[in-house]
This record gives structure tokens, sequence and C-alpha cells, in this order.
């Protein structure tokens, strides 16, 4: 609705019209697993401004366009990457974040096996390639206060969900699932206390299977009970590393 310039509401201190000439953006935090390291997706900006710079997946929404459906087109439009659930996380509206004018962004996060998903820039991204979260280049905008935000987003949602399990194999071992968690938490469990606490919550399910095709002993393999899971959490129990 356009109002005039002399429309004001009660306690707005400017005439309403000025309240909206913001953009709006979204900014995707892809994060995949791979071989114990946690990595996210960046792409090249081929535009400027910061062209050159490595950048999170995003950009402006458009006038008719929801928040989800722009999340989703423009991680495939950058990278063709698609069918990912995408969660909203945190919105970030510092007023200079943006060179060229007021942008509010809006991020999203996933967490993928990376081995499953192969990047290919496109539109204005020149190249996208997954990064190791503890070795990344200078980001552009404010994606690395973005990031820092989505890593602490992820942290609480693996401890206290069983999210990580989506990285694994379906069979997997139990030095395999602590690798993991510890990759994604970014600490060290003590292995004998780690051990206890998964199978106390009686998620696993045993199997009489070993892994094979290794030098050492083969270890016993199990596979996340997700029905029981579910029946578990209804209830009420409560996920937590």
């Amino acid at each position: 609705m356009k109002f005039p310039n002399s429309y004001y509401i009660s306690d707005y201190k400017l005439p309403i019209n000025d309240y909206f000439v913001f953009g709006l953006s979204v900014d995707c935090v892809i994060f995949g697993y791979q071989e114990g390291e946690i990595k996210v997706l960046l792409v090249q900006r081929g535009l400027e401004p910061f062209k050159g710079n490595w950048a999170l997946i995003g950009d402006l929404v458009e006038p008719k366009q929801n928040l989800c459906d722009a999340a989703n087109n423009v991680l495939e439009k950058l990278t063709g990457l698609k069918n990912i659930y995408l969660k909203q996380f945190f919105a970030f509206g510092s007023v200079d974040r943006h060179p060229l004018d007021r942008v509010v962004t809006v991020g999203y996060f996933s967490l993928v096996n990376s081995m499953d998903y192969k990047p290919i820039a496109s539109s204005w991204a020149k190249s996208a390639r997954w990064f190791n979260i503890n070795d990344l280049p200078e980001l552009a905008f404010d994606h690395h206060t973005i990031l820092l935000k989505g890593i602490e987003t992820l942290k609480d949602e693996v401890r206290h969900k069983p999210t990580g399990f989506e990285l694994l194999p379906p069979k997997f071992t139990l030095l395999e699932l602590q690798l993991l968690y510890e990759a994604l938490l970014g600490y060290k469990f003590d292995k004998s206390n780690f051990r206890k606490k998964i199978i106390e919550m009686n998620i696993l399910k045993p199997l009489k299977e070993a892994k094979e095709n290794v030098s050492h002993r083969p270890a016993q393999l199990f596979e996340f009970d997700e029905k029981r899971y579910r029946a578990l959490e209804k209830e009420g129990f409560s996920f937590e590393l």
C-alpha cells in the first residue's frame, strides 16, 4: 500500500513511506561433513561489491518472493544444489552491513554429507568450493559474523537432536559416531563415557555385523533406530551430548 508522504502513524517519527525503503536478502550457511572435517560451502563473487571475494550463498529477495523460496532458489542458482532442507536461524540487520544501502538478511543453515553434493558455480558466482571451517578465506560483507552464528546454531542443534546420524552411512561403528560428534562440536569425548552414554540412550540398534576391510580388530556395526527415537521423544526423552 502506498501512503502519502504526509501520512503518519502514532509515535512514528518519519513519514510512513520512509519505513519501506530498505532491502531484504537471504544467506545460506551450508555445512558439510567429510572424513572427520566440518566444511562450509562458499561461492566466489563475480560482481561488485566485494568482487573476487568468497562469500556465503545469498542474494536479494525479489519483491513477490517468500523467504524459503528465495533461499532455495539462490542455492540452486549459484551452486546447482537443490532439495536440501534449510532451516532459518537468525536475522542480521546492522545498518551498515551492506555498502550500497540498508539490507537486512535472514540466515538459513543446513548440514549435509559433502560427498553427496558437488556444487557447480553459475550465475554471478565464479566458483563454488567446500572450505574447512577452521581454514577460511576472508569473507565478503558481514558473512564471517553470520558464519559464526551458524556454527553456534549447528552445535546447539547436534547437541540436542540426533541430527548428526544423517551424515553417517546406514551402518556405522561407535568410533565413527564419536569422531563425527567431536568434529561437529569441536572437542574430544572420553571414549568409554561417550559409548556408555550413547548406548544408554537406547536409540542404536546393534547389528550382528562388523566393520570389514580394516587392519585392526573389526568393530561392531550399529544402526540409528529412528522409530525407537520418535517413540521415546513422545515420552519426553531428550537427546543430549
